[in-house]
């Protein structure tokens, strides 16, 4: 077993371990477990997130104990060089795995626990959220600091940013589910392609390519073009994978 944690939560070290050791008895479960199990287990007065990357298949096993990091240690690796960046994720509080003579076998990340007032997909799924144009064009400029920065988030997809709504006015954004990141400099090409899994929706596209075109050294039209270009692809390449899914189930 290897077991890493912050320096704010060293002296939790055991109290952690414990709740990994008795995970399939511990906690409350958090969302849908499709692929991922996720539980909510408490430390004093704060929630903690804990999330259990499903078994990876033989090679990954191998892979992420002697070639490359795994889901977990990235997921940690990844959310403390956001915020060196000022960028905004529930505080990681560590990362466990387990081994088998041949690899991993599992492995966990663990952070605080936050609670949102939006994730990006409300606004995708209504747009009866107050001030909805507002947290679209912020959200936007956020996006636009992520690629100043460097930061190209591979899972820029509805669910994995959160929203807040500060008392003094203005937006907060953080990043989850954080372990396919990449970090260089993006070009037009891969600024666009990376937001092209947002929203399939052409008004909300219209209103990121004006907010983006403001921050950015291309006009209006060439934003929203090539936007709506890779977005449109990308949803083409999901309903027919989709499609396919639905298919093979059917026989």
């Amino acid at each position: 077993m290897k077991a890493v944690f912050s320096s704010n939560f060293q002296k939790h070290k055991s109290f952690l371990i414990d709740q990994i050791k008795h995970f399939n008895q511990r906690g409350k479960i958090f969302g849908n477990g499709d692929r991922n199990v996720i539980k909510l287990i408490d430390l004093g007065n704060q929630t903690l997130n804990f999330k259990a990357f499903k078994v990876p298949n033989l090679i990954n096993q191998f892979a992420y104990k002697f070639v490359r990091k795994s889901k977990a240690e990235r997921s940690f690796s990844f959310a403390n060089m956001l915020l060196k960046k000022g960028i905004g994720t529930p505080e990681p509080v560590g990362y466990i795995e387990f081994y088998s003579w041949f690899g991993i076998s599992k492995s966990y990340y663990i952070s605080l626990h936050d609670v949102p007032d939006y994730t990006f997909r409300d606004l995708v799924d209504t747009a009866d959220v107050p001030h909805y144009e507002d947290i679209l064009r912020a959200f936007t400029r956020f996006s636009f600091k992520l690629h100043e920065k460097q930061v190209e988030f591979l899972d820029h997809s509805p669910g994995n940013t959160l929203i807040y709504t500060l008392p003094e006015g203005g937006y907060e954004f953080k990043l989850v589910d954080l372990n396919r990141m990449r970090f260089r400099t993006l070009d037009f090409d891969s600024r666009m392609k990376n937001l092209s899994r947002l929203t399939p929706k052409r008004e909300m596209i219209e209103v990121m390519a004006d907010e983006y075109a403001k921050l950015y050294s291309k006009t209006y039209e060439e934003v929203f073009t090539l936007l709506w270009h890779y977005t449109s692809e990308f949803q083409r390449k999901f309903h027919k994978k989709q499609a396919l899914k639905r298919k093979f189930k059917s026989r």
